[in-house]
């Protein structure tokens, strides 16, 4: 029942292809149609021709069966080929709907559920959900078919002996019963274990120079194998179950083809059963066996279906919780400041990272934000850039509320490089374009300048056409964070955040950066966040943040004068 309604759920994606859906199952009862006649027509061959010695009459049936093989091969690729084209279709317009709806989802949400899980949600899932998709058309009528079509042709052949396979058949319904019953939950249990394997391979291949520096290895070594022990003891459990159902289906089939061939034998010789018939009703219990032994894989491929199709069904169930507003952006105020937060407090979840900031940011000013670890300054600009919507009090950009910005227009008027910058495969000039799509190689370069990431760019071979590797692996954190700054810069914003995005930059570096920003900035709103004084010493205004809440806002020289936490600050890195 409960995989009927995640199908249920998911079968919107197959309307597309009702079509293949429809003619595929029909060209496989064809080709079964055919397959269900070829026992008969050789009882037949036997019966009258073999018997008789009738040269004529087996080469008609044999020319007859051969037609009837060749049609039903025929119509065996023709389903083929609209469950591929179904299944293909089905996993692609899925994917991309839940790829969609995950980048839908605000960060909180994707921070809830991880990045492994997403992926293989995104990945494994919608391929099990596709191959079942491909194997439903298939096999999902043509197998119960077989076996109502082979006791049906076995009932017209002799109902006596057809008796013992319809009471082979609740034998059958109850080991598939028993199968599902045990397997579904070790498959839940599989897919969790592989959620938990990709987080431990990532962490190890993320933070492989810090495990290797603290010489962590054969720690983390046992970590993956116990994860991966455990994951090879769940799939071994399903692969013992797996591995009893087949063996135990035949054991049933061939113990009624004993019977049928003891009992048939002995009506033989009673003569009132031919030859021909027996050969036919063995083949009727072959097919039903190789039947029911299709339908138990299938069972096997639907219960991992279920199990998967639970996975996405419930992440597109989660709707964001920040609501993304259509439509044009309000007019801003002209007199109101660039930003301004009123009474925001902000919780992860745990304790309050934010409490009741008050600040307001002029139109043109250049803020610096500066506070200890853990102080909350990345998510307070993570907030200004609404990737988390706050928990109390208001953020206003240019007057208007933030949540009443379109996404759109939000982007066009906040930009942020982070300390942490991730750079895209392809060349430096696509990671640098994403500011700017359509910017031109003029514009481009001048935000390159800006962001001193032109002098080693351009010493480069290949200059801005150069490659960069997943995850900027073969640049420094230094120039990631120089193409990082030069791809917000190119955005031209009317709030520039950099959130300690010169941090791997030497001094020198980040001076020529920061004066660079202040004159191609003239007019524009700008903040910075740095652990380091002299980054933002020169700021129109500093904001000191101290454990998530406001310890002072002013000049460099008012901080120095009336705010201890800032003067600690500077102790610190006098």
């Amino acid at each position: 029942m409960e995989m009927t309604c995640i199908m249920w759920k998911l079968a919107r994606y197959l309307k597309p292809y009702r079509k293949e859906c429809i003619l595929g199952p029909l060209f496989k009862l064809l080709e079964a149609i055919f397959e269900l006649l070829l026992p008969t027509l050789m009882a037949l061959m036997v019966n009258n021709g073999v018997g008789r010695h009738d040269r004529t009459y087996v080469l008609h049936i044999g020319l007859l069966m051969a037609g009837m093989a060749v049609l039903g091969c025929a119509s065996a690729f023709t389903c083929q080929f609209f469950a591929a084209r179904a299944s293909q279709g089905f996993g692609t317009v899925l994917r991309n709907d839940l790829f969609k709806h995950i980048a839908s989802l605000s960060m909180r949400q994707l921070d809830a559920f991880g990045t492994e899980t997403l992926t293989n949600r995104l990945t494994n899932d919608v391929t099990t959900l596709q191959t079942g998709v491909a194997m439903a058309i298939r096999l999902l009528v043509r197998s119960p078919f077989i076996c109502i079509g082979a006791i049906v042709m076995a009932l017209i052949l002799n109902w006596q002996l057809a008796l013992i396979v319809i009471c082979a058949t609740p034998v059958f319904a109850l080991l598939l019963y028993v199968f599902t019953k045990f397997s579904t939950p070790l498959y839940r249990t599989y897919q969790k274990g592989l959620d938990h394997l990709a987080v431990v391979v990532r962490e190890n291949l993320a933070g492989v120079r810090v495990i290797r520096a603290f010489a962590k290895v054969p720690q983390e070594k046992r970590r993956f194998e116990d994860s991966n022990d455990s994951l090879t003891a769940t799939a071994l459990r399903l692969g013992r179950i797996s591995a009893l159902l087949n063996p135990f289906t035949t054991l049933v089939v061939d113990a009624a083809i004993l019977l049928v061939l003891w009992f048939g034998g002995r009506m033989v010789g009673q003569g009132t059963l031919m030859k021909g018939e027996i050969i036919a009703f063995v083949n009727y219990i072959t097919y039903i066996l190789i039947a029911m032994v299709a339908l138990s894989n299938l069972i096997i491929l639907f219960t991992r279906c279920a199990a998967s199709g639970r996975r996405v069904a419930e992440l597109f169930e989660v709707r964001p919780d920040m609501e993304q507003v259509a439509g044009p952006a309000p007019a801003p105020d002209e007199n109101a400041p660039a930003v301004e937060l009123s009474h925001v407090d902000f919780s992860y979840g745990g304790g309050k990272a934010l409490e009741d900031i008050n600040l307001r940011i002029g139109r043109g000013q250049t803020v610096g934000i500066i506070g200890g670890t853990g102080s909350g300054k990345s998510t307070l600009v993570s907030l200004i850039a609404r990737f988390y919507d706050v928990t109390g009090g208001e953020i206003r950009l240019g007057g208007v509320p933030i949540q009443k910005l379109p996404d759109e227009a939000l982007r066009h008027l906040v930009c942020i490089a982070p300390q942490k910058t991730v750079l895209l495969t392809g060349t430096i000039a696509e990671n640098i374009r994403m500011g700017l799509r359509d910017a031109s190689d003029k514009q481009m370069k001048q935000a390159a300048e800006i962001a001193q990431a032109a002098e080693f760019v351009e010493k480069m071979p290949q200059g801005y056409a150069s490659h960069i590797e997943r995850g900027g692996a073969n640049v420094s954190g230094g120039q990631r964070q120089r193409i990082g700054v030069a791809r917000a810069v190119l955005a031209d914003a009317d709030i520039l955040i950099l959130d300690d995005a010169s941090s791997a930059l030497d001094y020198g570096t980040d001076a020529r950066m920061r004066g660079a920003l202040r004159r191609a900035r003239t007019g524009r709103t700008t903040i910075l966040v740095s652990q380091r004084a002299a980054a933002i010493r020169d700021a129109d205004a500093i904001l000191v943040l101290d454990n998530g809440r406001v310890a002072g806002f002013g000049t460099h020289e008012t901080l120095q004068t009336d705010c201890p936490a800032y003067r600690d600050i500077l102790a610190t890195q006098a």
